[in-house]
């Protein structure tokens, strides 16, 4: 490892600044994330050589939850400490042209290697274990209270003995409500989720004390824009642990508990949207800030999931749009 890092050193010289300081990355990376030559095999293999796994982070230019998550999560020493004792990390740039070898000797560009893992929100972060198998994947900001968590879980070699969303609800433990919050444009029961109308679908997860949802019924279905596009949809809310019954867009009959574990939902607040044909469209699996919930309401009520399978591009063109109109566009508000 510190061979090639040396080597990898010496031809960064004069070439393209690192990745600890913008170059690769307009948001900078902490300087103890790793340069490697993008090869993941060798990557996997080295981590674990010091008995360590890796952590693979996605982000891109202007992205305000990769700023977060460098400026919040990476500041706080039992963060950074626990990281770097136990993972090699290194980071992508979605749109980058670096190239990238996969753990089967296939090579992508940065950019297509982020499509081929269907990276739609960023910051993405994959652990992966001493094999090169993905045991954890964070879809988008986790607060540090839950990152340090999924840390703990990943690091501690714990997906033999319980998943990663159980493992959340019993350790995260947050200042905020005891109860969930209604809203009235919930459906009531009985759950009958199978399309019979032309109205998509949004399935609401949360749990008690769960500050983001909190956030979420506080915040962003307050918003003007974001009640206007509700009106668009069915929408429905669970709570993780909820045995309620409930018959899915495809049909099924089961718990409301048991499906939220079949979608593989980890993290609360999550919504998952389907389309008028019963088929899951969309989902956001992070914490989100009222501008990306619009538009990934937008995304889904126009069927723009249909054209533009990049949820990225999409917000990009949005927010230029609404430049365009005089706007301002705070992606963070």
């Amino acid at each position: 490892m510190k061979a090639r890092a040396l080597l990898l050193s010496l031809l960064m010289l004069g070439g393209p600044a690192r990745s600890a300081e913008p170059g690769y990355h307009a948001i900078a990376i902490p300087g103890w994330f790793t340069e490697t030559f993008l090869d993941f095999r060798e990557d996997i293999a080295d981590a674990a050589k010091e008995g360590k796994r890796l952590m693979a982070y996605f982000g891109q230019d202007g992205c305000p939850y990769c700023k977060e998550l460098m400026q919040t999560n990476f500041s706080q020493k039992a963060i950074v400490d626990k990281t770097r004792r136990h993972f090699t990390a290194i980071a992508f740039n979605i749109w980058g042209d670096r190239e990238v070898t996969w753990t089967d000797g296939r090579k992508f560009s940065e950019k297509q290697f982020a499509a081929f893992l269907k990276i739609q929100f960023t910051p993405t972060l994959l652990f992966f274990d001493e094999r090169g198998r993905v045991t954890a994947r964070l879809n988008g900001y986790y607060p540090p209270q839950r990152f340090e968590a999924a840390l703990d879980w990943v690091a501690g070699r714990m997906e033999s003995r319980i998943g990663l969303a159980d493992h959340l609800k019993r350790s995260v433990k947050e200042a905020a409500s005891p109860a969930l919050h209604d809203e009235p444009f919930f459906l009531k029961p009985p759950y009958d989720l199978r399309r019979k109308t032309r109205k998509p679908l949004a399935i609401f997860f949360e749990t008690p004390y769960c500050a983001a949802c909190d956030e979420l019924h506080a915040e962003s279905f307050r918003r003007a824009e974001i009640a206007q596009s509700l009106k668009r949809f069915d929408a429905a809310r669970f709570a993780l642990g909820e045995r309620t019954p409930v018959i899915t867009p495809a049909g099924e009959r089961l718990p409301a508990e048991d499906w939220a574990r079949a979608l593989g939902i980890v993290y609360t607040p999550s919504v998952v949207f389907f389309g008028a044909d019963g088929r899951e469209a969309f989902r956001i699996e992070a914490y989100l800030r009222p501008f990306h919930l619009a538009g990934a309401l937008e995304y889904v009520a126009d069927g723009a999931y249909l054209r533009e399978p990049n949820f990225q591009r999409f917000l990009q063109a949005r927010a230029e749009t609404l430049r365009g109109r005089g706007m301002s566009v705070d992606l963070w508000r």
